[in-house]
């Protein structure tokens, strides 16, 4: 057998850099396509179907395996502070500190545990949500029509498709009656595309390849043949799954800034403990001690609590997410949708309902009406620009619209217990939708009539007529484009009755729709002559009356608007990028406040024109641009690569197959719930309800979960830096010891407890903190900054050396002034920080907040917690075997109130602290800020 130019002898998970160029099979003659497969009307052989599937691979794409429960177990220890926390472990056991080593080893391992279990637990949601339904196909064989499971399809087969068969292949069609195919998932375009057998102009993009039925895609009407020519990777749909393979995935902004806070932190541990080392030694203190106080100290001031702080964060932050229709991968994901600065989102399905709907009626000569309602449903009323009630004459024409659009129709649309449900062209389903606005059962209309032929739509005809009797003579209802119907019609109906057409004002209201990105249907109906219902081309269509022009749109998403501008509010830039007509997406956009005007607009084919990423022209036009249309799916890998080129934090969302590349690449990849499994694949984050407003949900609750990282990563760190700066007064100004010895304040082992215990319950339910009403009034995180902004150092050191100082103060005023011994001066200086670390929490719920401001039951967890640990700590004062291990005494309740007050000093130092830094920073909305309110 000679082997066709289009397919290699590899399996369809082959290496296809080998493969021969494929032929354009849009432009090729339906004869020549069989030549060039081999194959006929017929089919193939059976035996030539099992060779060529043994040849060329089942009809497949490879999918990614879920990572096993192992797996992701070890990928909770591949973060940066988790190194350090290693490192430091190791160190501990190799000096012989084992209650230290033992303590970092066991907030490791509870670390990957709790990871594991939420990951493990996205991950099996996720793979529920991606679960492939196996599909058949119905395919000619010797001549023979069988059922074959979509995987064994080979090149050459004769598929045979009807309405809602999904296309299991690329097939070249030979013949199509009434056809039309969804392909948003490749195109973006929401309106089915009709299909025809006669070949397409050579080089035609996807969208314009009339005579192709690509895989994947969905068959809304009619019915066709045609011969596979692609299976596979060597589909439309898998030359873009290769693509995806080969996008490199782009690192979370949480693990980014870890990266960057682990290394910060080590350098100052590392620095913090050769300082104390070398004014230790200076002071006389034995070189041994010198050293396991650089460990005890160095143990202390990270944060080894921190990673196990974070997933709870990010865990608490994951089910409040589910609870508003978002679907984590990975735990990382959840802070990264709080990042973006930039959202591209698709348009269909997400800023706009997917759903076809009427909104406009244009009477001849009269007020045009407005539909309200959207989607396939029955809700809403006719009403007139003003928002007015229509008039009886007015009602009177939109009802003789109406009644046309039912008879000529083939959709349905009926209520039932669980909704609407329907079935059908999105078109008829819509004027369906509209009948019922009006009062009309479009049952009832369909049986008052007998029906006695039909036209079906076709797109060589681009007219749909129904031919019935009222009990005289037949008449028709008719609806198509208006230059194919306007031919039909010799008068128009006007507010008195039949009106002499005028053409010309009749195309100037449809280019006047079409330009404000409505789909135009020109509706007709009349008596016509017993020829014309008997004839199959509609000839006998002559002197029929205009009724009137109808406006469809794929209208937007009712919560897309408010969601959009809370987005603003928060800094984020929306952008709308889809594979849509630009009158169509530019009206959407300008409807839901993206865009301002027609210069925002960017067409695929002016990118194009401008060239690639690295021609300056176009990485301007993609600055400039806020809506991009008729775009490629490269064409929107190139628009992200750019955007995070220039700086942003990219959120990217999509429902199709044309999303995958984009969707990887992007900083956060927000899939859809109903979309295509290689967008899901593709993605971090699911949205299961399809919903915009969701997405926005998304990334508030992420600003939650990174708020809550900074709030304990500032507990620890400020708490590690006091215990420093405490030994690093005693060093300099303390006192003297036994043989000559600086009188340390605190032992190494008080400081683990204090670690261990005190901060280790209160952040814990420090990360469970609700989240704060004004986080979407502020602007985005500059994406450059790390975790150490300028803030964090501040309030970091304010509330860092204050405590450092006041504990030293303490100790050296209860030795020198009070004549206390060195242990009861330790005893009480421990005491201290237990309660000057209870105090502080509450100073850490906000960083820039009162805590007299901050509601109590925004988190009940952090009470519970502040009296847990304070009462685990006056336990282990009384408990023989604590006072022994951690060297302490049972305190006077005068002497614990009198170091509860001295504490309290520290909330109004941060108090004024506060109030400076809430000055710095103006919201975008709201009270006092320079945008519009939200």
């Amino acid at each position: 057998m000679r082997r066709s130019r289009s397919i290699s002898k590899e399996g369809s998970g082959g290496t296809r850099a080998a493969d021969p160029p494929s032929p354009d099979w849009h432009a090729l003659s339906i004869e020549k396509a069989y030549e060039l497969l081999e194959t006929t009307s017929g089919g193939l052989s059976e035996a030539a179907s099992e060779q060529r599937l043994r040849e060329f691979g089942p009809n497949e794409l490879p999918s990614e395996k879920s990572p096993g429960i192992f797996r992701i177990f070890l990928r909770q220890f591949l973060s940066p502070l988790i190194y350090v926390l290693i490192a430091a472990g190791a160190i501990a056991l190799f000096v012989g500190e084992m209650l230290d080593a033992g303590f970092i080893f066991i907030v490791i391992l509870i670390n990957a545990v709790v990871g594991t279990i939420q990951e493990a637990k996205a991950e099996k949601e996720a793979e529920q949500l991606q679960r492939l339904i196996r599909t058949t196909a119905r395919v000619r064989r010797g001549g023979t029509e069988v059922t074959v499971p979509a995987e064994g399809l080979v090149p050459g087969d004769i598929v045979l498709l009807e309405s809602g068969n999904v296309v299991p292949a690329d097939i070249r069609l030979a013949s199509a009656v009434s056809l039309a195919i969804d392909e948003s998932l490749l195109t973006g375009e929401a309106v089915a595309i009709d299909k025809r057998a006669e070949r397409a102009e050579a080089g035609a993009p996807v969208s314009d390849r009339w005579d192709m039925a690509f895989a994947g895609s969905t068959v809304v009407r009619g019915r066709g043949e045609g011969a596979v020519v692609g299976t596979g990777l060597r589909t439309e749909i898998g030359e873009i799954a290769e693509t995806v393979s080969q996008t490199e995935k782009t690192k979370p902004p949480l693990l980014i800034r870890m990266e960057r806070f682990s290394k910060q932190i080590s350098y100052v541990v590392v620095a913090a403990a050769a300082a104390m080392s070398v004014f230790a030694l200076l002071r006389g203190v034995p070189l041994l001690d010198v050293f396991f106080l650089a460990i005890a100290l160095a143990v202390a001031a990270i944060p080894e609590g921190l990673p196990v702080a974070v997933t709870i964060a990010l865990a608490v932050r994951v089910k409040k997410m589910a609870e508003r229709h978002v679907l984590i991968r990975r735990l990382a994901a959840v802070e990264s949708l709080g990042s973006c600065t930039t959202i591209a989102s698709d348009k269909t399905g997400t800023l706009t309902v997917n759903k076809q709907t009427v909104k406009v009626l244009v009477l001849p000569g009269m007020e045009p009406l407005r539909a309200s309602g959207e989607g396939y449903e029955g809700e809403g009323e006719i009403l007139t620009e003003s928002g007015a009630p229509p008039g009886e004459r007015e009602r009177a024409m939109a009802m003789r619209i109406v009644e046309a659009g039912i008879l000529c129709n083939d959709g349905t649309l009926v209520r039932s217990e669980g909704g609407w449900k329907h079935s059908g062209d999105s078109m008829d389903v819509a004027l369906l939708s509209l009948g019922y606005k009006t009062g009309m059962d479009p049952a009832g209309v369909r049986a008052s009539v007998n029906e006695i032929a039909s036209i079906p739509f076709e797109s060589e005809r681009r007219y749909a007529a129904k031919f019935y009797s009222r009990g005289g003579g037949p008449e028709a209802a008719v609806k198509g484009a208006l230059e194919v119907v306007l031919p039909m019609c010799s008068r128009v109906m006007g507010e008195e009755g039949p009106l002499p057409l005028d053409n010309d004002a009749m195309e100037r209201e449809s280019h006047r729709l079409m330009s404000q990105g409505y789909r135009v249907l020109a509706v007709a109906g009349g008596e016509v002559g017993e020829d014309a219902a008997s004839s199959p081309d509609g000839r006998g269509l002559r002197g029929l009356t205009l009724l009137g022009l109808v406006g469809f749109i794929d209208p937007p998403r009712q919560e897309a608007k408010a969601a959009i501008e809370k987005a603003k509010c928060a800094g984020i830039k929306t952008i709308m990028v889809t594979g849509d007509h630009p009158s169509t997406a530019l009206t959407i956009a300008g409807d839901l406040g993206i865009a301002s005007g027609p210069e925002q607009l960017v067409s695929g084919r002016e990118l194009e024109e401008l060239g690639g990423p690295e021609v300056p022209k176009f990485v301007d036009r993609v600055k400039q641009g806020r809506v991009f249309a008729r775009v490629t799916p490269i064409q929107k890998l190139e628009i992200v690569d750019v955007l995070i080129n220039e700086g942003e934090f990219v959120a990217v969302t999509g429902d199709g197959v044309n999303d995958a590349p984009a969707l990887k690449k992007a900083n956060i990849g927000v899939a859809v719930g109903s979309g295509t499994d290689v967008a899901k694949g593709s993605s971090s984050i699911i949205v299961t309800d399809d919903n915009f407003a969701s997405i926005i949900a998304g990334v508030e609750e992420g600003r939650y979960a990174y708020e809550n990282i900074r709030k304990v990563t500032y507990l620890l760190v400020s708490t590690g830096v006091a215990e420093i700066t405490l030994f690093i007064l005693a060093l300099l100004f303390g006192l003297p010891g036994e043989g000559g010895a600086i009188l340390l304040p605190l032992m190494a082992i008080q400081l683990l407890w204090l670690n261990v215990v005190t901060n280790g319950i209160q952040h814990i339910a420090l990360a469970m903190e609700g989240g704060d009403p004004n986080v979407m009034n502020l602007p985005p995180r500059d994406p450059s900054e790390g975790m150490f902004d300028r803030l964090m150092v501040r309030e970091v050191a304010v509330s860092g050396l204050t405590i450092g100082a006041m504990a030293f103060t303490l100790f050296y005023l209860l030795v020198e002034a009070f004549g206390r011994s060195p242990f009861e001066a330790t005893n009480l200086t421990f005491l201290f920080m237990v309660l000057i670390e209870n105090v502080h929490v509450f100073n850490c719920r906000s960083e820039r907040e009162s805590i007299l401001r901050i509601p109590a039951g925004r988190n009940r967890y952090i009470f519970v917690a502040v009296l847990a640990a304070q009462a685990v700590n006056l336990i282990a004062m009384h408990v023989p075997l604590t006072q022994e291990l951690l060297s302490i005494a049972p305190v006077s309740l005068t002497e614990w109130l009198t170091l509860l007050a001295y504490a309290a000093i520290l909330v109004a130092v941060m108090e004024v602290f506060k109030y400076f830094e809430r000055k710095r920073i103006v919201p975008i909305c709201g009270p006092g800020g320079t945008g519009p309110a939200p």
